[in-house]
């Protein structure tokens, strides 16, 4: 008697399945393997030498000052308003101890900025951030900055859409509302710019943050003729030129560009890059937390090729996270513009089985990222429970460690510093929790 199995050809990482034969009591194990075939497989090894690769490695693992100064309550900008105590000098320190060499402080400012047509930004907000600022230089960290969720956007159930000044809906509508959120976004960053015009080359400047229609890219972006990818090229073409023209230290200042939501597959494909004074300056910001049911909402408690099936979502695995970061390597780092993951995470689960998924799906990113030359920042909540937005992996006031956080910061720092020449994805791939 004789069997015949057949598999689709395989377009990701080396894979194994094992069939089983039993007859009365005996019982025997086939082990088959499949060779990869996928296209991270068949990249060269990145060059290190390349000038983008170079500025990457210097940002190299990051962590976010999440929930912090991005956060606000009816409106207003409240550093503490999200449940964090206020950041001191010592949890930089500490964030920079447990292994990471840079951070990104998200910045909103509703509620701190005047009215037209000056668009005073309130000194005390300034000279907070400022002092978080100095906090990071001290401890020895690069540093990003940026204008945080006076973009957010968010459609409720009930239809009602809660949106905040950077309109990018409206500004695609109508050319004064366009107009009137460009003078502000130029204000803005120009005194933001001339605030830190002394400050050195650790400190970047991020434009802007996840701007979307609420839809978070499927909405009416793919049916307004590109109106809104144009405007978002506009505002970026604005903050490249109120930074540059503060002179000092801004003149030559790395600045971060990000496309539609932040969106990888969007940016490649919709974003302009700005023309900028001064060359090779510019990098690529993108945010990744696919599949989102997993790393967000926590509707799933597994992922990954060995992730049960009942237990992950259908997409988002290995093979689409391998595709997504070598595109990116493709379509920026190997033409000679760096790329930074502005933020990735994934929410801590109350069981080791799930832990382990979770810590699993962590280093790949990690190691993908030092793979295609990008870094790459972790988002850090601050909040110590678990599911849904419990990502919290330091208490953001004393810099001590959360749940499992040092294991957790141990698995990323490996994916992404090691130097193991027989670490590698693959390995890494067959390696996955059982």
């Amino acid at each position: 008697m004789s069997f015949t199995f057949t598999a689709e050809a395989n377009k990701g990482n080396a894979r194994k399945a094992s069939i089983t034969i039993t007859a009365g009591e005996k019982e025997t194990v086939i082990i088959i393997t499949q060779a990869a075939n996928n296209e991270q497989e068949n990249k060269p090894a990145i060059d290190e030498n390349l000038p983008a690769v170079k500025v990457a490695r210097e940002l190299g693992l990051g962590w976010n000052l999440g929930n912090q100064l991005d956060a606000h309550v009816n409106e207003i900008a409240d550093e503490t308003s999200w449940g964090n105590g206020k950041v001191t000098q010592e949890t930089l320190l500490k964030v920079k101890q447990a292994g990471f060499t840079s951070v990104r402080i998200p910045v909103t400012w509703l509620g701190k900025v005047g009215e037209a047509p000056h668009y005073h930004i309130d000194a005390d907000r300034l000279n907070r951030v400022a002092e978080v600022v100095e906090y990071a230089e001290r401890a020895g960290l690069k540093a990003i900055i940026n204008i945080h969720h006076d973009g957010h956007r968010h459609i409720h159930e009930d239809g009602f859409d809660e949106h905040r000044w950077l309109d990018i809906v409206e500004a695609a509508r109508n050319k004064d509302v366009n107009n009137a959120i460009k003078e502000q976004l130029k204000s803005m960053w120009t005194q933001i710019a001339q605030r830190f015009e002394n400050k050195g080359e650790f400190l970047i400047f991020e434009g802007l943050n996840e701007i979307h229609d609420g839809r978070w890219g499927t909405g009416t972006n793919t049916t307004d003729g590109g109106k809104q990818y144009a405007i978002l090229n506009e505002w970026q073409q604005v903050f490249v030129d109120a930074v540059r023209a503060t002179g000092g230290n801004n003149a030559t200042r790395y600045l971060g560009i990000s496309g539609y939501c932040t969106n990888p597959d969007l940016t490649i494909k919709h974003l302009q890059l700005p023309t900028d004074p001064t060359k090779d300056r510019l990098l690529i910001s993108v945010h990744y937390y696919d599949p989102a049911n997993f790393a967000l909402e926590n509707k799933f408690a597994e992922w990954g090729h060995t992730g049960a099936l009942s237990k992950k979502e259908k997409w988002g695995d290995e093979e689409h996270l391998e595709k997504i970061f070598a595109a990116l390597r493709t379509a920026y780092v190997e033409k000679g513009i760096p790329v930074y993951i502005g933020e990735m995470g994934c929410v801590h689960r109350n069981n080791n089985r799930s832990e382990a998924f979770r810590k699993y799906y962590l280093e790949y990113v990690c190691k993908a990222a030092r793979t295609n030359g990008m870094a790459v920042f972790y988002w850090d909540n601050g909040n110590a429970g678990a599911g849904r937005e419990c990502s919290g992996l330091m208490n953001h006031a004393t810099g001590t460690y959360v749940n499992n956080g040092k294991d957790v910061i141990d698995v990323m720092t490996k994916g992404y510093f090691s130097n193991d020449s027989s670490y590698t994805l693959e390995s890494l791939y067959n390696n996955a929790p059982q």
